[in-house]
């Protein structure tokens, strides 16, 4: 919206990516499928030790249950000491991502706040977390590859059920993995 009205958005995920910090731990950039559209969003989470007797957990953007069963599976299948962690999960921006494809994002910018190391600034993630710690396949994968390539990310982690072939054809370099200590040993 301007003064004039309103004025189309060429490229959503470059204005959703517009400010976002390089080289900051629990930064990463994960895919959602809005409609018909892919958007590259910005994906943050702050842990830091708790000083109450149970760990505070928030999330602005992602479902609250849904970054709860994440950390749960962090701890059980990953081995992740999180129970003496506040945890706070947003995506940047103000947009609200109800995508199971973010899932192995959240992971990966909890594990890099906890660690204090940051995800390359040209990478995406995307996959599902199973709750034996598996990476389930997504939706629309060739497309969301497509959307990180245009925006010249050089590193795309992706779920091994869903490498295409095609994707050889693209600039970018595809990592697939199968469980969530595989993806969380390549960051």
């Amino acid at each position: 919206m301007t003064d004039a009205g309103l004025i189309e958005v060429d490229n959503p995920s470059s204005v959703m990516l517009n400010g976002r910090p390089i080289g900051v731990p629990g930064s990463v950039v994960v895919s959602s499928i809005e409609g018909t559209r892919t958007i590259l969003v910005e994906l943050q989470a702050l842990v830091c030790k708790t000083n109450f007797n149970m760990p505070r957990r928030t999330s602005v953007g992602v479902d609250f249950n849904r970054v709860n069963l994440i950390m749960a599976v962090l701890e059980k299948r990953a081995g992740l000491d999180l129970w003496g962690y506040d945890a706070y999960v947003s995506i940047a921006g103000g947009m609200r991502v109800n995508d199971p494809a973010i899932d192995l994002g959240i992971a990966a910018a909890i594990c890099s706040s906890l660690n204090n190391k940051p995800v390359g600034d040209k990478t995406m993630i995307i996959g599902e977390i199973g709750l034996a710690g598996e990476i389930r396949g997504v939706t629309n994968i060739m497309q969301r590859v497509k959307e990180a390539d245009k925006l010249g990310f050089d590193t795309c982690i992706i779920p091994k059920s869903n490498y295409d072939k095609n994707m050889e054809k693209l600039d970018i370099n595809i990592k697939c993995v199968s469980s969530l200590t595989e993806a969380l040993g390549l960051l």
